[in-house]
């Protein structure tokens, strides 16, 4: 079901492509161990009139976190540049399938903007269906846009803090199983290994269908109830660095349920202070 407020079809985006309003962004991102350039990809091929979403630019660089959410100003300004404003229909795809484009839904959905929709498979189906690809950059006209940050979708590390040791939120994690329990080592140096105590582990794929498209609300449901996160809890969700713990969000939002935040300071953040406690092993 085709929802131009969370996810949509390459069916639905093809039949809106020629829309006026419709603003298609590129918002892929990779690890930085898999040594590939986001924008040289996008440059070389991308949905037309696609305009480019750069995660660790659009956001607050003076953090020395990774990739924290921007200010609102610098938000609006990027955006602005980009031709991106009120009144548009934006669709965000990554060049995975479903990965990083939701970190972007988010990134709108905390500055207040709700016309926003995942491309579902994103690049790689729509490629897959032999449907149009460009390599030319997108003619672009300033559009004003006004936001209004909803401060409730995103945590702090003091939050998150007093959420795992009160137990009043489900928090989960979207890392790999033996990142985890503590097994495997980080990719960030100086990270200590394990995770958040009371937190559950929703690895970030198994949110996904073989074929790279994001599985049905009920399919999604039965995955976080077999990972012991009780729904009728508000949830934090959390990662490596933020990008898929919006992942998780957003499979949350697909499920129906609304009462969701992201820790964007992840574990880039709960794993550098030795002052806040990590739990390893099976729960």
């Amino acid at each position: 079901m085709d929802d131009p407020k969370t996810l949509v079809s390459t069916d639905w985006l093809a039949a809106h492509l020629n829309d006026p309003d419709l603003r298609i962004l590129d918002g892929s991102w990779f690890l930085p161990q898999m040594g590939l350039d986001a924008k040289a990809t996008y440059d070389a091929k991308h949905i037309p009139g696609a305009r480019f979403f750069d995660i660790d630019d659009i956001a607050d660089n003076r953090s020395e976190l990774p990739h924290m959410a921007p200010p609102t100003e610098k938000f609006i300004s990027r955006m602005r540049a980009m031709g991106v404003g009120d009144g548009h229909q934006v669709v965000i795809y990554d060049q995975h399938s479903v990965f990083s484009a939701p970190r972007v839904w988010w990134l709108f959905r905390l500055m207040g903007k709700t016309d926003v929709a995942v491309l579902d498979g994103g690049l790689p189906k729509w490629e897959a269906e032999g449907r149009p690809l460009e390599d030319l950059p997108p003619m672009v006209r300033d559009r004003h846009m006004t936001v209004q940050r909803q401060s409730g979708l995103v945590k702090d590390v003091t939050q998150v803090a007093h959420a795992s040791k009160l137990g009043d939120y489900e928090i989960i994690d979207a890392r790999a199983r033996g990142r985890f329990i503590g097994q495997d080592e980080e990719p960030r140096p100086n990270l200590r290994k394990g995770h958040i105590p009371g937190s559950k582990n929703v690895p970030w794929g198994d949110v996904l269908t073989a074929q790279g498209t994001m599985k049905s609300p009920d399919a999604l449901r039965a995955l976080f109830k077999g990972a012991g996160v009780d729904l009728s809890k508000p949830a934090i969700t959390t990662c490596g660095s933020g990008v898929n713990a919006a992942l998780l969000a957003f499979a949350l939002e697909l499920t129906g349920k609304s009462d969701w935040a992201v820790y964007d300071g992840a574990w880039a953040e709960w794993g550098m202070y030795n002052d806040l406690k990590v739990a390893t092993g099976e729960a």
